[in-house]
C-alpha cells in the first residue's frame, strides 16, 4: 500500500501531536491519582495492548502485515522501535522532577532532531536516505528555538549535566522509534508495525515500573473517571499517526510536526480544561513556528522519490538495503 502524500501525512502527525499533550495530561493525572507515575505508563501501555489484541481478531491488514514481517527476514534491530517509546516514559518520569518541564522538553526536542537528521541519513526509515541539506539542518535548529520560545517562563529545575543528556539520548530513542516503526510498516502493513511497537514496549514498560516497586506496594485505589483510562487508545493512533508520517516524509519532519501539534494540543488543553492556566500566546507562536519549520526542513534539494536508497513502488528495502519489486 503506498503511502498518502508528505501534507497529508503531516497533517495526521500533527493530530497525533495533539493526541500526545492528551496522552501526557491523563497519563499523568492517572499517575497522581494512584500515587506513582509509572502507573500511568502501565495502564497506557496495557490498554494500547489490549487494543492491539482486538485488532488481531478484526483487522486483516494486521494479520496479513505480521505474516509478510515473518517472511521478509528484517534485522533483528528492526524491531526494537517500541523500546525508544518505552524509554522516553521512563527517562521522563525520573528527570522531569529535576530538570523541570520547560528545560526536558526542549532537551527532548533537541535530541529528537539530531535523531531525525541523523536517522534519515543513515536512511532507516522507509523513505531511504535524504542528504543532509541547509534547509533541513536550519529545520530541526528552528524547531528547537519553536520550543524554546513556548517554553519560556516554565520553572527551571536544577541544569544536571547527566539527566539533561539523559532527556537528549530520550530524544534520539523517540526518531529511532518512528523510524524503525515506519521501516517494519513498509515491510508489512501500518497495523502490523503500530502490534510490533506495542509488543516491544509493554514488557519494558511493566518491568521498569516493577523494578520502581509499583507492584510491591499497598493496594491501588484507582479513581473513577473514564478519561483517565483513555491513554492506550490515544497511543494506538500516536503511533499510527507516526508511521504513517515517516513512511511518506522522514523522520525529521514527522518528529517535527508531531511537535508542533503538541504544542497545539497544550493551547486546547489550557482552553478547554477548567482549572487550566490561561493559554499563553509563546506556546501559540511556538507552535506556528514549529509548523513553519515542517515546511523549512521539506525544502531539500532532493525528495524521498530520489534518495539515495528508497523504497520502490513495488515493495519494501530488503535487509541488505535492495529494492524489492
Amino acid at each position: 500500500m503506498r503511502p498518502p502524500p508528505a501534507a497529508v501525512a503531516l497533517a495526521l502527525v500533527t493530530a497525533g501531536g495533539t493526541a500526545s499533550a492528551a496522552q501526557g495530561a491523563v497519563n499523568a493525572e492517572l499517575g497522581q491519582r494512584v500515587g506513582n507515575a509509572t502507573l500511568g505508563a502501565v495502564v497506557n501501555n496495557l490498554g494500547g495492548t489490549l487494543l492491539i489484541l482486538v485488532g488481531l481478531l478484526v483487522l486483516p491488514s494486521m494479520r496479513s502485515g505480521l505474516g509478510a514481517l515473518r517472511r521478509a527476514r528484517l534485522p533483528w534491530w528492526s524491531y526494537l522501535g517500541g523500546a525508544g517509546g518505552a524509554a522516553i516514559v521512563v527517562l521522563a518520569a525520573y528527570a522531569v522532577p529535576v530538570l523541570g518541564v520547560a528545560v526536558f522538553t526542549i532537551a527532548q526536542v533537541a535530541g529528537g532532531s539530531l535523531g531525525g537528521l541523523a536517522s534519515d541519513r543513515a536512511g532507516l526509515a522507509p523513505v531511504g536516505r535524504l542528504p543532509l541539506t541547509a534547509p533541513r539542518v536550519a529545520g530541526a535548529l528552528l524547531g528547537v528555538a519553536a520550543v524554546a520560545l513556548a517554553q519560556a517562563g516554565r520553572p527551571v529545575g536544577d541544569l544536571a549535566v547527566g539527566v539533561l543528556l539523559l532527556a537528549v539520548a530520550g530524544g534520539v530513542g523517540v526518531a529511532l522509534q518512528a523510524a524503525l516503526n515506519g521501516r517494519i510498516s513498509a515491510a508489512g502493513s501500518a497495523a502490523a508495525g503500530v502490534a510490533v511497537n506495542f509488543a516491544v514496549s509493554t514488557p519494558l514498560v511493566l518491568l521498569v515500573a516493577a523494578l520502581a516497586g509499583a507492584f510491591s506496594g499497598p493496594p491501588v485505589s484507582w479513581p473513577a473517571g473514564w478519561h483517565l483510562y483513555t491513554g492506550g487508545l490515544l497511543g494506538v493512533g500516536i503511533v499510527a499517526s507516526l508511521v504513517v508520517g515517516v513512511r511518506a516524509a522522514g523522520v525529521l519532519r514527522t518528529g517535527l510536526a508531531l511537535v508542533g501539534g503538541q504544542l497545539a494540543g497544550a493551547l486546547l488543553l489550557d482552553v478547554l480544561l477548567p482549572h487550566a492556566p490561561t493559554a499563553r500566546l509563546p506556546v501559540l507562536v511556538g507552535a506556528l513556528l514549529t509548523l513553519l519549520a515542517v515546511l523549512v526542513a521539506g525544502r531539500s534539494p532532493r525528495s524521498p522519490a530520489t534518495a539515495d536508497v528508497g523504497v520502490a513502488p513495488g515493495g519494501p528495502p530488503a535487509p541488505d538495503g535492495k529494492l524489492v519489486r
